[in-house]
């Protein structure tokens, strides 16, 4: 495909007046690497720790010191890396499951939670409306979830938080990213105050965060300013474009031994789980996760500051602040937004012939269309958008595997249907 000229020079100059940003961007990214870096040698990995195991998995050195650098990367006492963990909600639901018991209350202090949780956690399918008003109740059998409502303006309401405690409440539980909504993510700096909040007078509670697209967006994790455990896909952000599946669960040990007893069994817990598949894939993918996550940052930056110049809303906009990896845009009806996603899927390198149609998803209220042609099916760390066919028509893009890449393919897509000489004055 020709790219016109003219166009390429509009990025360009797109490119010099965000260069300011891309600095910070860079800045972050080395700081995450150097702590990585910091964490490989000292595990002292070598070669050894990539041999798969099989069977039982019992004395895997290759998981062992694979968990070992991620407990040390986000400051935690323990880590559960796992092949067997499927997905972000496989992980966040052994991190909740496996440390609530009969008559224990889940508080969800961040509005509702990704859709794909309702069932989970016995959450009603029409809790988005009802929650906007007062908490929603579900009772699971086993335990109680309630979730407290945002502020007015979308923030989190730290003195509604801390009136929603009981006495029953065990686990505070935090979503960072934005997931299908239209509130912004949450920044390190507003989990913090949030955590601080709860603690004050509730030091004995555990506070549980959802990382998905969140890891190395920042400086800093939400178990460095207060959180207790978190939880994760490794086919996002920690992946770095190469883990094939996986998810982590990583925080206070009784928390996340509590979790691997859900995940595998009681008593038996992380002692099993073999490594099936090359772990060198899971070290190098970490090892990369830093850069690619500032590439990801940078094209979803250029991406917004071009669609914002042809006339789109965007969120985040171009200097508001990034919580994580997801960039919005809004269309005006579902075939604007489905466009979008089929675009995506042309510019992809793989199955850029295949045409996405929106479909019934498990978990999912809505039909849900993915544009995509990964290399690792469903990576949401490689370029892709997905959106649920519902107003306001929302696509949500993230991923890449690199800034050139999400040019290209952004380039592309304008070129095909949004560009004129006159599109983006």
């Amino acid at each position: 495909m020709i790219i016109p000229e003219a166009l390429l020079e509009r990025i360009e100059r797109i490119e010099q007046e965000l260069e300011p940003r891309f600095h910070d961007i860079a800045r972050i990214a080395f700081q995450n690497q150097n702590k990585v870096l910091n964490a490989f040698q000292n595990a002292r990995i070598g070669s050894h720790h990539f041999q798969t195991t099989s069977g039982y998995g019992y004395h895997d050195p290759g998981r062992e010191a694979l968990e070992q650098v991620f407990a040390t990367v986000f400051k935690a006492e323990a880590a559960l890396v796992r092949q067997q963990l499927v997905s972000g909600t496989h992980a966040i639901a052994c991190a909740i499951l496996g440390n609530l018991g009969p008559g224990d209350e889940l508080l969800i202090a961040s509005g509702p939670p990704y859709e794909t949780l309702f069932g989970v956690l016995g959450i009603p399918e029409d809790c988005v409306s009802a929650v906007s008003t007062s908490s929603v109740v579900s009772t699971t059998g086993a335990f109680t979830v309630r979730i407290v409502p945002l502020s007015s303006d979308c923030s989190l309401d730290l003195s509604a938080i801390c009136r929603a405690i009981t006495s029953r409440t065990r686990l505070v539980a935090f979503q960072r990213s934005c997931g299908y909504s239209e509130r912004h993510s949450f920044s390190i700096a507003e989990l913090q105050q949030a955590f601080q909040a709860v603690k004050t007078n509730h030091p004995e509670l555990s506070i549980f965060v959802d990382n998905c697209y969140g890891e190395f967006v920042a400086g800093e994790e939400p178990l460095e300013v207060g959180a207790d455990l978190l939880a994760g896909s490794l086919i996002k952000n920690p992946g770095g474009c190469l883990v094939p599946s996986g998810g982590y669960i990583v925080g206070r040990t009784d928390l996340v031994e509590h979790a691997a007893e859900r995940l595998y069994a009681p008593k038996i817990g992380g002692a099993i789980g073999p490594s099936l598949i090359n772990p060198q894939l899971f070290f190098q993918g970490f090892f990369e996760a830093p850069h690619r996550v500032g590439e990801m940052l940078k094209g979803a930056l250029l991406t917004a500051a071009l669609f914002e110049a042809a006339g789109f809303r965007v969120a985040p906009q171009v200097y508001e602040p990034r919580g994580d990896v997801i960039q919005k845009i809004y269309f005006k009806s579902a075939p604007d937004l489905i466009r979008f996603c089929r675009a995506i899927q042309e510019t992809s390198p793989i199955e850029s012939d295949v045409i996405p149609e929106p479909a019934p998803m498990p978990g999912y209220q809505h039909h849900v269309i993915m544009g995509g042609g990964t290399f690792i099916s469903g990576a949401t760390s490689e370029f892709s958008a997905d959106a649920p066919i519902a107003p306001p028509y929302i696509a949500f893009l993230q991923g890449g595997l690199s800034y050139t890449q999400i040019k290209v393919s952004i380039a592309r897509i304008f070129t095909r249907y949004y560009w004129s000489p006159t599109s983006l004055e």
